[in-house]
């Protein structure tokens, strides 16, 4: 089948490189040109495990090419993909539509009779509606016989660092349509997916937008959840991981999203809660979604948390002081640095007087874009060099791996906050470290 995928960011190119990876043709857009030219050498703008060879392969074969053209995409293609951001509005929790506005005015006056639109965008429950109305007043009229364009919304539920993983083998797929023709197309588009057995969630259009937000609310609660009780932990002298481990036990509870830490971030679930609370204000159950003002502070109160005991761990002053910073983007196997955490608290660090140097194995050029006043170090070693207190704030698996015995040497202090609780608390230690962490105060 003929597929475009409009929007090459993060959801777009790995959603481009897996739909060509699936059997079908495949042309990307995107107004970026230099984005544009990189994915079609096969070199992706960002870092994803994976998306390198499968974007390569897609390129090399011609199944995938790239294109700055709505016009073209409305006339060579049969499914398009709506794949273009829905950042924060400024001044408001709301979500800015007006890429995904622009796209659907953009390609609906060139779509062929029988195309049919496709959102991923996570949008406010309502925008599919009110899409797939304009789709029908400007694309071009259709013949007798002949089928109307029409708009489906299937979001994505890609995790950073798995997304090709995600898109290829899904745990689910959502698909909210309003005509059976639609659904069978859908149905065409993810065959492979069908036959390996994943599930397949037919809908109507504001069910399937009200999913993604939803499941990111639920898993932002449960974050959340667990680092309150870290907080409690704190006060009343408890281990968090040894809660979390208990509680996680019972089947209705899980462990996974149980590890207690400095909080989410990212280009997601943040805006996506303060979205989906918005949108609940102008529907008018504001009320229902009210404990989602809660999660949030919960989770921006971890950062405050880790700049407070790390003030704690170093005396009560930042001035003067060198501080290591272990992770800059959000979550490990990833260089997205949107909302990270660990950069947030770096950066209010340097502001009360720390001198802070930070590494990461992959987010390092983002970082540097975003806070171009901090320090940033190659190696891990360079960034720990005469430090007085460590911070790792990014879970990446060679943080987690490092000798302490080595770093030990270049430190000035041997002093660690691990923001993440995924430190060998007992090794550290034993190779001679004063270690706290978030909810451990005891441990």
């Amino acid at each position: 089948m003929r597929i475009t995928v409009i929007g090459t960011g993060y959801l777009g190119a790995v959603h481009a490189a897996c739909m060509a990876e699936s059997g079908h043709e495949v042309l990307g857009v995107d107004v970026d040109v230099s984005k544009l030219a990189a994915l079609s050498e096969g070199r992706p703008p960002f870092f994803e495990p994976g998306l390198p060879e499968l974007l390569r392969r897609a390129v090399d074969a011609g199944s995938l090419r790239f294109t700055d053209s709505l016009q073209e995409a409305g006339e060579f293609g049969q499914v398009h993909f709506v794949c273009v951001g829905t950042p924060q509005l400024p001044g408001s929790y709301a979500a800015d539509l007006r890429f995904v506005d622009a796209v659907v005015d953009g390609l609906a006056p060139h779509l062929r009779p029988g195309s049919l639109v496709v959102g991923k965008s996570t949008v406010p429950v309502g925008t599919a509606a009110r899409l797939a109305a304009r789709v029908a007043e400007l694309a071009p009229a259709v013949t007798d016989g002949e089928a109307d364009p029409e708009l489906a919304w299937n979001p994505e539920f890609l995790r950073e660092g798995f997304a090709v993983q995600d898109t290829l083998t899904p745990d689910r797929l959502v698909v909210g349509v309003t005509s059976e023709r639609a659904d069978a197309l859908l149905r065409e588009v993810y065959a492979p997916m069908l036959a390996a057995g994943t599930p397949y969630i037919g809908t109507d259009l504001a069910t399937a937008e009200l999913v993604k937000v939803a499941a990111n609310s639920f898993l932002a609660t449960k974050i959340s959840f667990i680092n309150a009780m870290a907080e409690v932990c704190d006060a009343a002298g408890g281990d968090v991981v040894t809660l979390a481990d208990a509680i996680g036990h019972d089947p209705r509870i899980g462990r996974r999203f149980l590890s207690a830490g400095l909080g989410f971030g990212g280009g997601c679930l943040p805006k996506d809660i303060r979205a989906f609370m918005a949108r609940a204000g102008e529907l008018g159950v504001d009320e229902a979604l009210s404990f989602l003002s809660d999660i949030d502070e919960i989770n921006m109160g971890r950062r405050r948390r880790t700049v407070d005991l790390a003030r704690e761990l170093i005396g009560g002053s930042f001035l003067g002081r060198n501080i290591a910073v272990l992770g800059a983007a959000f979550k490990p196997d990833s260089d997205d640095v949107r909302d990270s955490p660990a950069l947030n608290v770096a950066a209010t660090l340097q502001l009360q007087g720390a001198q802070v140097r930070v590494h990461d194995p992959e987010a390092i050029d983002n970082a540097r874009a975003l806070f171009p006043t901090l320090d940033y170090a190659l190696d891990v070693e360079k960034a720990c060099e005469r430090a007085d207190l460590v911070l790792h704030l990014t879970e990446w698996r060679e943080y987690r791996e490092l000798d302490p015995t080595v770093l030990a040497k270049v430190v000035r202090v041997p002093r660690v906050l691990d923001g993440r609780n995924a430190l060998d608390v007992d090794r550290w230690r034993d190779a001679g470290w004063t270690v706290r962490a978030l909810g451990r105060a005891h441990h």
